[in-house]
């Protein structure tokens, strides 16, 4: 019997790969139908550094235009030997479509030359690349750049250099070449509020090159390239590493050192201040430069950097020198996950809650974006496509604005209150319309060794450590070191979209501590869906090119750096904040000595106080659309 089986389970297994292998087959004949495929071109650079491209363009004589993607991913046809099928299906897309589909490594990434450095590539390598394409004579000129996270993060500071071929851009999920924009210091999602954002430390693990690692001989021709590319794809393969585990190791520079990880530029970028002049020196966009292309923008509730990208979309429409490029930017705001636009469903589950039908069609939507601006094609989508296109959870609902926060959002402020025993959820703090008279300080322990685990999020890219999304926060909300402040059940139902903004009074015992809170949509039953989440480190509290450290006995105003979502609270629900000092792995642990932190192995215990009165008005301001 157990023989038949066995003899089962092959055969099925058999017919299966033999099917994978004939639809990827399918895919590649498809192409080869009709396209040109010109496989690992190596694009040189002003500097003489060549980076390798694939091209596949139809088959026509007439000049087509160019949709490029430029990543630090493999995108090589085959893995370990192996067809593999994920450009190939875009390439025949945009083919298909008419255009010609590029893609490119960065430099230093797997066949391209040179020395990697993330968001520190040369601003040159974009603008070359440009001037490349469009001098071919298959070009009509016009390029398109289309890609999501890291093949996303590079678009914004080339297209300050506002290059003439450069006609498009549809950046998704593209926080990580977001810098400096007003309050926001990121600096490629690298900080928030002053605070490490763990995800490059498990990111990096897998992504950057070790300088002992073997590389290709400069010079390698095309011929050889190719041969190579079928059996040998440049791509090491990193042992599994438990993220929950390895990411609480101290002190956080040895965090890769110590799962024996690849050397690179992590032990450099993890000394650098939130306003270190190396972040201006790099390819991040930063709001001292303009900006040059028609853009449509594409953002998650759920993603690692909502809020400072819709702080960039506002600010393009607001600073571009050309009032065409102004009024020439578009934004769609969904409720998924990062760069999982197009993975919504009829019922989009996002964490734990379901949020509806998400879903959207985007392929139709970006195509008809690239038609008008790089084919000429009259079809109104600058007259038709919504300003602002944006999915509101709770009434499960995609609406449109003319502009972001939507214009008829009020800010309302809501003050915390208590006795003094806001801690957990079954303590008595509460939202309320004004201050309190009285200072009745809510205190907590903080012991760094000892944080407040991360719990769904905004969040990508940290391995096992954190699962994004919304999950019910409930039982999270019984630690002491979480101070609780609820509403009372909403009379009516009210919509939340824009930017919150947060203001909390702090005294410790300590030099130096961090200031975390989280906005929770609570039901009648009493389930807690976080919605968005955000952390001060509090001796940038007065600004990041400065440090101020902190005397006992004093009260310190914290302003929090803008939440964002979209929520309708329905009626009986209640309006939740949590606060706390910690929110691990997300944000690094702040050790409390108001050293380094990045180099420190210990830490010690923190008292901290949230006051709440007409003197300290610690309040969460909500943009309360009214219809």
């Amino acid at each position: 019997m157990r023989f038949k089986i066995s003899i089962l389970l092959t055969s099925f297994l058999l017919v299966c790969v033999s099917f994978a292998y004939g639809q990827n087959q399918n895919v590649l004949e498809q192409l080869e139908e009709v396209a040109v495929i010109d496989q690992k071109v190596m694009m040189p650079m002003s500097d003489g550094v060549r980076l390798a491209t694939d091209i596949y363009r139809p088959k026509t004589d007439e000049p087509v235009p160019i949709i490029f993607s430029r990543t630090p991913y493999n995108f090589n046809t085959y893995r370990n030997g192996e067809l593999n099928t994920r450009t190939l299906n875009s390439a025949l897309q945009a083919v298909e479509k008419g255009y010609a589909y590029v893609v490119q490594n960065e430099r230093g990434r797997f066949f391209s030359e040179g020395d990697w450095d993330i968001l520190g590539t040369p601003l040159t390598d974009g603008y070359d690349a440009f001037t490349w394409m469009a001098d071919q004579e298959w070009s009509n000129g016009n390029i398109g750049t289309l890609g999501c996270s890291s093949t996303a993060e590079w678009q914004m500071a080339v297209a300050a250099m506002d290059h003439p071929a450069h006609a498009a851009m549809v950046p998704q999920g593209y926080g990580a070449g977001v810098g400096r924009i007003g309050e926001f210091y990121e600096q490629g999602n690298w900080y928030r509020g002053g605070a490490g954002q763990m995800l490059f430390t498990a990111w990096l693990y897998s992504t950057q090159h070790d300088p002992m690692a073997p590389k290709l001989p400069r010079g390698i021709s095309q011929e050889d390239l190719l041969r190579l590319q079928r059996f040998y794809d440049m791509a090491p393969t990193y042992p599994r590493v438990d993220w929950s585990e390895g990411l609480r190791h101290l002190p956080i520079q040895d965090i890769i050192k110590n799962v024996n990880g690849p050397k690179g530029i992590y032990e450099e970028m993890i000394t650098r201040k939130p306003d270190d002049p190396q972040w201006y020196e790099s390819g991040l966009y930063h709001d001292d430069m303009d900006f040059g292309v028609p853009s449509f923008w594409f953002v998650s509730w759920y993603d690692v950097g909502v809020s400072p990208n819709l702080a960039l979309f506002n600010h393009v429409r607001e600073s571009a020198s050309d009032p065409d490029i102004r009024d020439n930017q578009y934004l769609v705001i969904a409720p998924t996950l990062h760069c999982a636009y197009t993975r919504a469903t009829e019922n989009t589950v996002v964490g734990e809650r379901n949020v509806g039908d998400a879903t959207l069609n985007y392929e139709e939507m970006i195509y008809d974006w690239f038609d008008y601006w790089m084919k000429g094609v009259d079809n109104n989508i600058t007259e038709e496509l919504p300003r602002v296109r944006y999915y509101t959870m709770g009434s499960n609902e995609w609406q449109t604005a003319d502009q972001w926060p939507p214009a008829n959002a009020e800010m309302t402020t809501y003050y915390l209150n208590s006795g003094g025993n806001a801690n957990t959820r079954n303590g008595d703090g509460s939202l309320q319309n004004e201050a309190p008279d009285q200072d009745n300080p809510d205190t907590f322990i903080y012991d760094p060794m000892n944080p407040v685990p991360s719990y769904g999020g905004n969040v990508c890219c940290t391995g096992n450590a954190v699962q994004g999304g919304a999950f019910d926060q409930q039982e999270m909300e019984l630690r002491d070191d979480i101070l609780v402040y609820t509403s009372e059940p909403l009379e009516e139902g009210i919509e939340v979209s824009g930017f919150i903004e947060s203001t909390l009074y702090l005294s410790s015992d300590v030099k130096d501590t961090d200031v975390t809170i989280k906005l929770i949509d609570v039901y009648p039953d009493g389930t807690a869906y976080n919605l968005d989440e955000t952390i001060q480190r509090v001796r940038y509290s007065e600004g990041y090119d400065k440090l101020v450290f902190m005397e006992e006995g004093n009260v310190y105003q914290v302003n929090m750096t803008p939440m964002s979502t979209s929520n309708y609270f329905k009626k009986g629900h209640r309006i939740r904040i949590e606060v706390s000092s910690s929110n691990f792995p997300r944000f690094d642990r702040n050790l409390n000595t108001g050293g380094n932190n990045y180099d420190e192995s210990e830490g010690v215990t923190a008292t901290n106080n949230i006051h709440h009165s007409k003197e300290y008005p610690s309040s969460i301001t909500l943009p309360i659309v009214r219809n």
